[in-house]
């Protein structure tokens, strides 16, 4: 893992309308590295994803990918430039099959490379293979995350954002969406996952960071984390 950040974000104020929902957050994703961001419901998880994948407008702050300023570029910009999310509630296409959903997410790449990210997909989810042609709609819960993320890495993102990938997931299924995780970080893949399920995040994390109302309140190695009594009495119930 290089200790070079591909994404550097710096005192990031976000508001809707006069409500601020960010209050200054910094943080820093090194190249090819798995970050947690952590906290309770309403810390502004998901709103710092959203500001990142410019879906929605910075107020303020500075965020800087791969040294280029991309504070207040629109988000398909962001996209061809590698940057891809996953949003929270997974979000397919209900009615269109799962591999029209897959090549949604390749629309910026030639056909030939939307060809080869196809089969690397099937290869990582089969059971997204065997269904090709059903309706997303008609997946399993894990299987419409497995698509989420699938179609999110048809862009061959550099950095990958993840909303909250275990929502509404039995524990056996929680498990199998973050061995995916996992063996996304060991082939290299750079990203930033925000995860209400602390325990979890935490625990496949290089490093993280806690975020409440608005703010990063903490940051350190994942492990680390994971053995602060801070930690445990407010997100892991210890």
């Amino acid at each position: 893992m290089s200790t070079a950040p591909l994404l550097e974000v710096a005192d990031l104020r976000t508001h809707y309308g006069r409500i601020q929902a960010l209050h200054g957050v910094s943080l820093s994703v090194p190249k090819g590295s798995l970050v947690a961001l952590v906290g309770a419901n309403g810390a502004g998880k998901t709103t710092l994803l959203r500001t990142l994948s410019g879906v929605h407008r910075a107020s303020g702050g500075n965020i800087i990918f791969d040294g280029v300023d991309i504070t207040r570029a629109p988000a398909d910009q962001r996209v061809r430039s590698g940057i891809s999310q996953v949003p929270e509630g997974r979000q397919v296409f209900g009615p269109m099959s799962v591999e029209d959903n897959l090549r949604l997410g390749a629309y910026t790449r030639p056909v030939a490379e939307a060809e080869q990210s196809l089969e690397r997909i099937y290869k990582m989810f089969p059971p997204l293979e065997a269904r090709r042609r059903q309706p997303a709609g008609t997946l399993s819960g894990g299987q419409q995350q497995m698509l989420a993320i699938g179609r999110a890495l048809m862009s061959q993102p550099r950095l990958l954002l993840l909303d909250e990938p275990s929502m509404g997931l039995a524990p056996q299924l929680v498990s199998e969406i973050f061995a995916a995780i996992v063996a996304l970080a060991h082939g290299g893949m750079t990203m930033l996952l925000v995860e209400q399920n602390a325990h979890a995040a935490l625990t496949v994390a290089d490093y993280g960071y806690v975020l409440e109302i608005g703010k990063t309140v903490m940051s350190g190695p994942g492990r680390e984390l994971l053995r602060d009594e801070r930690i445990k009495q407010a997100y892991l119930g210890m």
